[in-house]
């Protein structure tokens, strides 16, 4: 079956069942020459104790015609930053539309078959995954449907371009991807440069209304081809127990929790008296359902807290912030450093720079591009006050790492105002709520404390909401680790004084609706502005220099007929630059040298080195030189790196000379004057006496 439905002023094409057979549902999509699969397969009952839902993003270097660029493997390898974060995107939209109850596996895989470098991938992804859903017999309360929404600013005048175009897309001041139901919103991924919550909230009513287009099309095609949905298994051993502790228990797990203050609430630890107790009195249950039951009814109590008395399990209010603690200079030999501490979460950020040469190469399906500013999030097992195995990166480390790098970049100097490469480590350590947005806050700080010369501070905010329906919902500033597993939202907000630079919502109802977006980023603006005002009582501008252990470097951009003569013959001028100045020389694909070293003066040496190759010299220019050779029509002198030219033999002393030897020695430093230039170019020199 083949169907199309226009996305703004494009067609998008959608083909089930084609390709893919075994699978439950595939759907082949197309816009442009942008093309999707993508897989809905629904597998066994899982007894791991929670919902095993996997989305995979695939690029495929083919879908642009590339070959991967490595000498030795050719094959795709690991999936890029880019493609995690597109399957994380397509997760959070179509998670929390899953019965609670469903424990089966379910894994959804979206392959990338040919990209047209016009048409962003991750939204057709995104559609093409609601459909094989909807349309297969898995229990989903969808279907979702997922829009991109621009804003670029002509003449002081700002319009709304929905589905823009990549190249419109770089002239965009927003880049705001909302997924939702026909009425209710349920992911949104935004990097904006500082724009205000009006432009937000509009662009979000925008997405709102097209992604309602959308989701009645994909209705449509359940009503044709849709498979019967399984049922749902409530788990009736948890019912049975969670009756029991609300009758018996309530009370004592209220205390328990209460005791805790902020910390967290391991489970383990906090009710393993209270486990063996049940136990003891049911020996023919099982621990599992047990600890599942309890804290079933821990976040029922602390729902309960909220939305009947107003306050939380740790005595704030619910605009509250937890006590702040900000340092800078916190590491000698780094380039910059700061620690953010909110509550229990705990992050200190290091940034580090380096020549440009240092940037990050990426290699995808699109082409290949450098990455300058780069972000990466760490979080041990100790900061969650746990032992366990270190492994490299996962999927969420790499998210919040990639959400605080999208809040910082719109505020960093351009490359030209500071040609550097730029490096940011957040170490998480102590995580307790919100980790993503105090790395923001931390990294805003330690570029400062780098000397970075970003525009201005960024710090964020997580908004929680504890929810029982859409006419009894409670925000809460600031959420801890506890009140995000109880709470049904977490809205990220970052930006500046100015206006927002990132925003990441996720939530774990049925959505929230543009009332609840508004609200939520007044109360996000009020939280930051406090925020900010901390941070800036501790640092409020860059540093004036880098840190002394940073490189320093200088970007020159000689005329492209140069080049040549800069490198010299076998690279033999270069080199002996290098060499005399101890600093590092990179040439540029587009002809531009960078030069780098920790000492200041030695860059400046070789940067007037190298310009000395290429710099336009006048008759009657004085210079410092060194005899190189001696001729018998007079002495060759270096006056300026790598540029000789002739002092004639009339030239070499105020009387007559029989033999250059005579007046001159190779190696002897002599002020010389630039006598004329011939019509070869050619310097004539004349020594100074």
């Amino acid at each position: 079956m083949k169907r199309s439905i226009m996305l703004g002023d494009k067609e998008i094409m959608f083909e089930i069942g084609k390709y893919a057979p075994k699978a439950d549902v595939s759907v082949f999509a197309r816009i442009g020459d942008t093309c999707m699969l993508t897989t809905v397969v629904s597998g066994r009952d899982s007894d791991l104790g929670y919902f095993p839902l996997s989305v995979e993003y695939v690029e495929k270097l083919y879908a642009g015609g590339k070959i991967k660029g490595s000498r030795w493997v050719k094959r795709e390898g690991r999936p890029s930053d880019e493609a995690v974060l597109y399957g994380r995107l397509i997760d959070r939209s179509i998670r929390p539309l899953f019965p609670k109850e469903y424990k089966k596996e379910v894994q959804v895989v979206c392959t990338m078959l040919s990209v047209d470098r016009e048409n962003s991938p991750e939204t057709l992804a995104a559609i093409s995954a609601s459909i094989g859903l909807h349309l297969s017999g898995i229990p989903w309360n969808g279907p979702i449907s997922t829009v991109r929404v621009g804003y670029v600013l002509q003449e002081d005048k700002g319009s709304y371009i929905l589905n823009p175009a990549e190249d419109v897309q770089d002239y965009s001041k927003l880049d705001l991807i909302v997924s939702s139901t026909a009425e209710k919103v349920i992911m949104i991924e935004t990097q904006a440069e500082e724009i205000s919550e009006e432009i937000l909230e509009k662009a979000t009513e925008m997405a709102l209304a097209e992604n309602k287009k959308i989701v009645a099309f994909i209705e449509g095609l359940r009503k044709e081809v849709g498979i019967k949905k399984q049922p749902v298994v409530v788990n009736e051993a948890i019912k049975e127990v969670k009756l029991l502790l609300s009758k018996k228990y309530a009370t004592q797990i209220d205390e328990l929790m209460k005791k805790q203050g902020e910390k967290d609430l391991n489970l383990k630890e906090v009710f393993q008296e209270l486990i063996d107790e049940i136990i003891e009195k049911n020996p023919e249950w099982d621990k599992k359902v047990i600890a599942e039951a309890i804290e079933i009814q821990m976040y029922e109590l602390i729902r309960k807290t909220v939305l009947t008395d107003g306050k939380r399990y740790d005595g704030r209010k619910l605009d509250e912030i937890r006590p702040l603690s900000i340092e800078t200079q916190l590491l000698p030999r780094t380039h910059g450093s700061a620690m953010f501490q909110r509550g229990l979460t705990q992050v200190m950020s290091i940034a580090t720079l380096g020549a440009t040469t240092l940037e990050q190469l990426i290699e995808s399906a699109e082409g290949e591009e450098s990455k300058r500013y780069i972000h990466h999030y760490f979080s041990p097992p100790y900061s969650y006050g746990e032992a366990g195995r270190m492994f490299g990166p996962g999927r969420r480390e790499i998210g919040h790492g990639a959400l605080a790098e999208k809040a910082i970049e719109p505020v960093l100097p351009s490359r030209d105002e500071f040609p550097y490469a730029i490096r940011v480590v957040s170490e998480i350590m102590s995580s307790n709520g919100s980790t993503s947005m105090a790395s923001t806050c931390g990294s805003s700080m330690a570029l400062m404390d780098a000397g970075v010369p970003i525009k201005s501070a960024v710090a964020g905010i997580s908004i929680g909401m504890i929810w029982e329906s859409d006419d009894k919902y409670m925000l809460l500033t600031d959420i801890a680790g506890i009140e995000d597993f109880a709470g049904f939202m977490d809205f990220k907000v970052a930006g500046t004084a100015k206006g927002i630079t990132a925003i990441q919502l996720d939530v774990k109802n049925n959505g929230i609706n543009i009332k609840m977006v508004h609200e939520t980023l007044e109360r996000a603006r009020t939280a930051r502005m406090f925020v900010l005002e901390k941070m800036n009582a501790v640092i409020s501008k860059p540093r004036a220099e880098v840190s002394q252990y940073a490189p320093k470097v200088i970007i020159l951009e000689p005329p492209q007929d140069k080049i040549g003569e800069i490198i010299g013959p076998g690279g033999k001028n270069i080199k002996r630059i290098i060499a005399q100045t101890e600093t590092d020389i990179n040439i540029t694909d587009d002809g531009k040298v960078s030069i780098s070293g920790i000492n200041k003066e030695s860059v400046e040496k070789a940067a007037e080195a190298v310009k000395s190759v290429y710099r336009e010299v006048k008759a009657g220019e004085v210079f410092e030189g060194t005899i190189t050779r001696i001729l018998p029509i007079g002495a060759m002198v270096e006056y300026l790196p790598g540029r000789e030219g002739l002092v004639h033999i009339s030239k070499l002393s105020d009387t007559y000379v029989k033999d250059p030897h005579d007046v001159v020695s190779i190696g002897e430093a002599v002020k010389v004057t630039v006598a004329n230039i011939d019509s070869q170019g050619r310097i004539n020199l004349a020594i100074v006496r």
